[in-house]
């Protein structure tokens, strides 16, 4: 038979959402229902959704329903559908009231960048202001010191926001603090202290002393300061660019003639280390200590030159005497001697004192111990010490000692 014709009435289409109740950020699907019977058509059937009178996308399609991806805040409103046939009759839902759910900004919360909040002078500072929660379109407000002077204001949909100072200055040292509000009143984070570091200047030495000259015994002070720079600042002494192992800022030393040189000093804060310049310390020997220095050197220059003379004589009167007592002197069948001459002092009165005679004979080498005493002289009369006529020689072990060596030293 003929077809029959579906007749759509206002009415016979109701429009629901899923979730009836949508939050921002999520997603909704739309669904055109259709309540009429079926019936036989003239056609397929269109459907067409709608926003307060506009067209949501992709408009007329064969599909009863339609997702919306995301929806904000903004995409409250009105919503309805409609159907049409080929045969362009068209039916309408009623109007359904779609409200998008606001979620309100908690725990928000300030991060610095770099963290902990040291930064050093000049470099880059970021404030990063961030919520756990909320939708929408958020408002960050970034604070500096406990009377909260507005620094800047953004408006972003998302959960974080940041504000940089390109490069710290020293005022920057300071407590901050941000906010954040998406309609429901703004929520405040906790204060965040950001401490701008600074390198430290170059240190500079001085030495303190009881005046203007040092004297071995006397005690200085070392002292190194450094004009600009974030504590904690590590301190270390040099002398001729060898660490003293002082740590301190500054420390008292007792002068020797050893710490006569140049001294520096070095301090760091663990942003880059600076060394002072050297300063100088001249240490000086009191007049006394020099006296018996000089004395003391004299002497033995003196004795470096004249001490070979003094006993090559020695040594030839020596032999002399020995030749009155060749016959007994064990000396007596010995080959001559060469003499050589010890440093040694002047013999005391009663004491022992050692020659090296250097007699060679075989492979050994005899050596002359002598002792002087003080003879107690008659009554009326008076003696000089002389050299006791025994003579005792030890054996030691031979000496590169040749005739010819002998010869050339008589």
């Amino acid at each position: 038979g003929p077809p029959h014709l579906l007749l759509l009435w206002p009415g016979s289409l109701l429009l629901t959402a899923t979730p009836s109740r949508p939050v921002e950020g999520g997603s909704v699907t739309l669904t055109c229902n259709v309540l009429v019977p079926s019936r036989r058509l003239d056609g397929p059937l269109q459907f067409c959704f709608f926003r307060d009178s506009r067209v949501l996308w992709p408009g007329w399609s064969s599909s009863p329903e339609l997702q919306l991806p995301k929806v904000w805040r903004e995409d409250s409103g009105s919503y309805w559908c409609e159907e049409k046939t080929m045969a362009a009759r068209v039916a309408r839902s009623p109007r359904v009231q779609i409200q998008v759910q606001r979620v309100p900004v908690c725990n928000v919360s300030l991060e610095t960048q770099p963290p902990g909040g040291q930064v050093q002078k000049g470099e880059r500072l970021a404030l990063v202001c961030m919520v756990a929660r909320g939708t929408g379109d958020i408002t960050f407000l970034w604070y500096k010191g406990a009377l909260g002077l507005n620094l800047e204001t953004k408006t972003q949909r998302s959960l974080a926001a940041k504000y940089e100072i390109p490069a710290v200055r020293d005022s920057d040292t300071d407590k901050y603090y941000c906010a954040a509000d998406n309609g429901y009143g703004p929520s405040l984070s906790e204060l965040v202290s950001v401490t701008v570091r600074i390198p430290v200047s170059r240190p500079v030495l001085t030495i303190r002393g009881p005046g203007a000259l040092a004297e071995v015994g006397d005690v200085v002070e070392l002292r190194c300061e450094a004009q600009r720079g974030s504590p904690p600042i590590l301190y270390r002494f040099y002398h001729k660019n060898v660490t003293l192992g002082r740590k301190g800022a500054s420390f008292n030393l007792s002068l020797t003639a050893e710490h006569s040189g140049n001294y520096s000093c070095e301090a760091d804060n663990g942003l880059g280390a600076r060394r002072s310049e050297a300063v100088p310390l001249n240490v000086t020997v009191p007049t006394e200590d020099r006296k018996e220095l000089l004395a003391s050197g004299i002497l033995e220059g003196m004795l470096g030159v004249l001490g070979p003379v003094i006993l090559a004589l020695f040594c030839c009167g020596l032999r002399k005497r020995l030749g009155v007592h060749a016959r007994t002197s064990p000396l007596s069948s010995l080959p001559s001697s060469s003499c050589f001459y010890v440093n040694s002092p002047a013999p005391l009165q009663g004491q022992s004192m050692y020659e090296n005679a250097n007699v060679v004979l075989g492979d050994e080498v005899y050596s002359l111990v002598y002792h002087t005493q003080q003879e107690r002289p008659p009554a009326g009369e008076t003696r000089g010490s002389e050299f006791d006529a025994s003579a005792i020689y030890f054996r030691l072990k031979k000496a590169n000692v040749t005739d010819e060596d002998y010869d050339d030293a008589m």
